[in-house]
Protein backbone atom coordinates (compact mmCIF):
# COMPACT_ATOMS: atom_id res chain seq x y z
CA UNK A 1 0.00 0.00 0.00
CA UNK A 2 1.57 3.50 -1.10
CA UNK A 3 1.17 5.64 1.97
CA UNK A 4 -1.27 3.33 3.53
CA UNK A 5 -4.65 4.80 2.27
CA UNK A 6 -4.82 3.37 -1.02
CA UNK A 7 -6.97 0.12 -1.26
CA UNK A 8 -5.20 -3.40 -2.80
CA UNK A 9 -8.09 -3.97 -4.76
CA UNK A 10 -7.34 -0.05 -6.74
CA UNK A 11 -5.34 0.33 -9.96
CA UNK A 12 -4.96 2.30 -12.73
CA UNK A 13 -8.15 2.95 -14.85
CA UNK A 14 -10.33 2.26 -11.84
CA UNK A 15 -13.41 3.83 -13.64
CA UNK A 16 -15.14 0.44 -13.12
CA UNK A 17 -15.34 0.00 -17.03
CA UNK A 18 -12.15 -1.89 -17.27
CA UNK A 19 -11.55 -3.73 -20.17
CA UNK A 20 -15.42 -3.67 -21.39
CA UNK A 21 -15.96 -3.55 -25.05
CA UNK A 22 -18.25 -2.03 -27.28
CA UNK A 23 -22.30 -2.83 -26.29
CA UNK A 24 -20.98 -4.27 -22.41
CA UNK A 25 -19.38 -7.02 -23.41
CA UNK A 26 -16.15 -7.88 -22.04
CA UNK A 27 -13.76 -11.27 -22.83
CA UNK A 28 -15.80 -14.19 -23.51
CA UNK A 29 -19.15 -12.12 -24.39
CA UNK A 30 -19.56 -11.82 -20.63
CA UNK A 31 -21.28 -8.13 -20.32
CA UNK A 32 -22.62 -6.32 -17.60
CA UNK A 33 -26.22 -7.26 -18.60
CA UNK A 34 -25.39 -10.70 -18.05
CA UNK A 35 -24.04 -10.34 -14.69
CA UNK A 36 -26.92 -7.59 -13.75
CA UNK A 37 -29.54 -11.12 -14.35
CA UNK A 38 -27.71 -13.07 -12.72
CA UNK A 39 -27.45 -11.15 -9.63
CA UNK A 40 -30.44 -9.65 -9.55
CA UNK A 41 -31.73 -13.26 -9.23
CA UNK A 42 -29.64 -13.98 -6.19
CA UNK A 43 -30.48 -11.21 -4.38
CA UNK A 44 -33.86 -12.34 -5.18
CA UNK A 45 -33.20 -15.00 -3.37
CA UNK A 46 -31.15 -13.23 -0.47
CA UNK A 47 -33.94 -11.47 0.63
CA UNK A 48 -36.25 -13.91 0.30
CA UNK A 49 -34.49 -15.91 2.61
CA UNK A 50 -34.25 -13.21 4.96
CA UNK A 51 -37.67 -12.47 4.75
CA UNK A 52 -38.47 -16.31 5.70
CA UNK A 53 -36.54 -16.06 8.81
CA UNK A 54 -37.10 -12.52 9.87
CA UNK A 55 -33.74 -11.43 9.07
CA UNK A 56 -30.98 -8.35 7.86
CA UNK A 57 -27.69 -8.13 5.53
CA UNK A 58 -25.27 -5.42 5.89
CA UNK A 59 -22.47 -5.59 3.36
CA UNK A 60 -18.88 -4.55 3.72
CA UNK A 61 -16.94 -3.85 -0.06
CA UNK A 62 -13.87 -3.56 -0.77
CA UNK A 63 -12.84 -5.10 -4.11
CA UNK A 64 -16.46 -4.63 -5.45
CA UNK A 65 -16.57 -1.02 -4.17
CA UNK A 66 -20.42 -0.61 -4.24
CA UNK A 67 -21.57 -3.04 -6.81
CA UNK A 68 -22.87 -5.93 -3.75
CA UNK A 69 -24.90 -3.23 -2.10
CA UNK A 70 -26.11 -2.19 -5.54
CA UNK A 71 -27.37 -5.60 -6.33
CA UNK A 72 -29.10 -6.10 -3.51
CA UNK A 73 -30.84 -2.97 -3.11
CA UNK A 74 -31.62 -3.17 -7.20
CA UNK A 75 -34.52 -5.67 -5.59
CA UNK A 76 -37.93 -3.69 -4.38
CA UNK A 77 -38.52 -4.25 -1.15
CA UNK A 78 -35.11 -4.66 -0.44
CA UNK A 79 -35.27 -1.86 2.58
CA UNK A 80 -37.10 -4.50 4.59
CA UNK A 81 -34.01 -6.70 4.58
CA UNK A 82 -30.56 -4.58 3.72
CA UNK A 83 -29.42 -2.61 6.60
CA UNK A 84 -26.41 -0.81 4.98
CA UNK A 85 -23.21 -1.17 3.33
CA UNK A 86 -19.80 0.17 4.23
CA UNK A 87 -17.11 0.57 1.28
CA UNK A 88 -13.93 0.78 2.82
CA UNK A 89 -11.62 1.13 0.37
CA UNK A 90 -8.67 2.57 2.05
CA UNK A 91 -7.19 0.32 4.48
CA UNK A 92 -6.84 2.32 7.20
CA UNK A 93 -10.53 2.33 7.28
CA UNK A 94 -10.82 -1.55 7.58
CA UNK A 95 -9.59 -1.10 11.06
CA UNK A 96 -10.83 2.35 12.05
CA UNK A 97 -14.54 1.81 10.48
CA UNK A 98 -14.51 -2.03 10.37
CA UNK A 99 -12.84 -3.37 13.24
CA UNK A 100 -10.16 -5.06 11.25
CA UNK A 101 -7.10 -6.21 13.10
CA UNK A 102 -4.35 -3.61 12.33
CA UNK A 103 -1.81 -5.64 13.43
CA UNK A 104 -3.38 -8.41 10.82
CA UNK A 105 -3.11 -5.42 8.07
CA UNK A 106 0.26 -4.27 9.07
CA UNK A 107 1.26 -8.11 8.12
CA UNK A 108 -0.59 -9.82 5.90
CA UNK A 109 -1.97 -6.29 4.07
CA UNK A 110 -5.99 -5.86 3.34
CA UNK A 111 -5.83 -8.91 0.67
CA UNK A 112 -6.17 -12.26 3.39
CA UNK A 113 -9.06 -14.51 4.20
CA UNK A 114 -9.14 -13.68 7.60
CA UNK A 115 -9.09 -10.00 6.91
CA UNK A 116 -12.45 -10.70 4.95
CA UNK A 117 -14.01 -12.49 7.93
CA UNK A 118 -13.20 -10.05 10.56
CA UNK A 119 -14.86 -7.15 7.91
CA UNK A 120 -17.93 -9.08 7.56
CA UNK A 121 -18.50 -9.73 11.53
CA UNK A 122 -17.76 -5.81 11.77
CA UNK A 123 -19.82 -4.67 9.41
CA UNK A 124 -23.02 -6.92 10.69
CA UNK A 125 -21.88 -5.48 14.19
CA UNK A 126 -21.84 -1.84 12.88
CA UNK A 127 -24.87 -2.11 11.30
CA UNK A 128 -26.82 -4.43 13.70
CA UNK A 129 -27.74 -6.67 11.27
CA UNK A 130 -28.20 -10.70 10.88
CA UNK A 131 -26.09 -11.11 8.61
CA UNK A 132 -22.37 -9.13 7.59
CA UNK A 133 -21.18 -9.89 3.99
CA UNK A 134 -17.53 -8.52 3.09
CA UNK A 135 -15.04 -8.81 -0.34
CA UNK A 136 -11.80 -7.60 -0.83
CA UNK A 137 -9.18 -8.57 -3.39
CA UNK A 138 -7.20 -7.96 -6.11
CA UNK A 139 -9.11 -6.90 -9.42
CA UNK A 140 -6.25 -5.88 -11.50
CA UNK A 141 -4.83 -4.84 -14.06
CA UNK A 142 -1.90 -4.95 -11.94
CA UNK A 143 -0.59 -7.31 -8.79
CA UNK A 144 -0.57 -5.72 -5.38
CA UNK A 145 1.37 -6.28 -2.83
CA UNK A 146 2.53 -9.19 -4.25
CA UNK A 147 -0.66 -10.88 -4.37
CA UNK A 148 -2.25 -11.94 -8.20
CA UNK A 149 -4.67 -10.59 -9.73
CA UNK A 150 -7.53 -12.42 -9.69
CA UNK A 151 -6.66 -13.23 -5.64
CA UNK A 152 -10.47 -12.58 -4.19
CA UNK A 153 -11.47 -14.04 -0.13
CA UNK A 154 -15.20 -13.29 0.55
CA UNK A 155 -16.93 -14.04 4.16
CA UNK A 156 -20.22 -14.19 5.32
CA UNK A 157 -20.85 -13.74 9.37
CA UNK A 158 -24.56 -14.93 10.80
CA UNK A 159 -25.74 -16.74 14.08
CA UNK A 160 -24.17 -19.67 13.35
CA UNK A 161 -19.88 -18.33 12.98
CA UNK A 162 -18.52 -17.28 9.80
CA UNK A 163 -17.84 -18.65 7.29
CA UNK A 164 -14.47 -17.49 4.21
CA UNK A 165 -14.33 -18.28 0.30
CA UNK A 166 -11.30 -17.76 -1.87
CA UNK A 167 -12.12 -18.22 -5.15
CA UNK A 168 -8.99 -17.77 -7.71
CA UNK A 169 -11.63 -15.33 -10.66
CA UNK A 170 -10.34 -14.55 -13.76
CA UNK A 171 -10.87 -11.81 -16.46
CA UNK A 172 -10.62 -7.95 -16.83
CA UNK A 173 -10.68 -5.73 -14.02
CA UNK A 174 -14.33 -5.60 -14.55
CA UNK A 175 -15.48 -8.88 -14.84
CA UNK A 176 -13.52 -9.90 -11.74
CA UNK A 177 -15.79 -7.39 -10.23
CA UNK A 178 -18.92 -8.73 -10.95
CA UNK A 179 -17.83 -12.53 -10.54
CA UNK A 180 -16.82 -11.20 -7.03
CA UNK A 181 -20.28 -10.00 -6.29
CA UNK A 182 -22.09 -13.26 -7.83
CA UNK A 183 -19.78 -15.35 -5.64
CA UNK A 184 -21.15 -13.10 -2.38
CA UNK A 185 -24.53 -13.71 -3.10
CA UNK A 186 -23.73 -17.40 -3.32
CA UNK A 187 -22.01 -17.09 -0.67
CA UNK A 188 -24.68 -15.55 1.21
CA UNK A 189 -27.47 -17.83 -0.20
CA UNK A 190 -26.06 -20.96 1.02
CA UNK A 191 -25.86 -19.42 4.30
CA UNK A 192 -29.63 -18.82 4.53
CA UNK A 193 -31.86 -21.43 6.54
CA UNK A 194 -33.81 -21.05 3.48
CA UNK A 195 -30.99 -21.13 1.07
CA UNK A 196 -29.49 -23.93 -1.09
CA UNK A 197 -25.65 -24.47 -0.36
CA UNK A 198 -23.42 -23.29 -3.57
CA UNK A 199 -19.94 -23.77 -2.33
Amino acid sequence: MSGGAGAADSGPGDSGSGGVGPGGVGPGGVGPADFALADFALAERVHAGLRAEGGTVAVAESLTGGLLAAALVDVPGASATFRGSVTAYATELKASVLGVDEGLLAVHGPVHPVVARQMAEGVRKLLGATYGIATTGVAGPEPQDGQPVGTVHLAVAGPGGSLVSSPRLSGERATIRHRAVTAALELLVGRLPSGTPTH
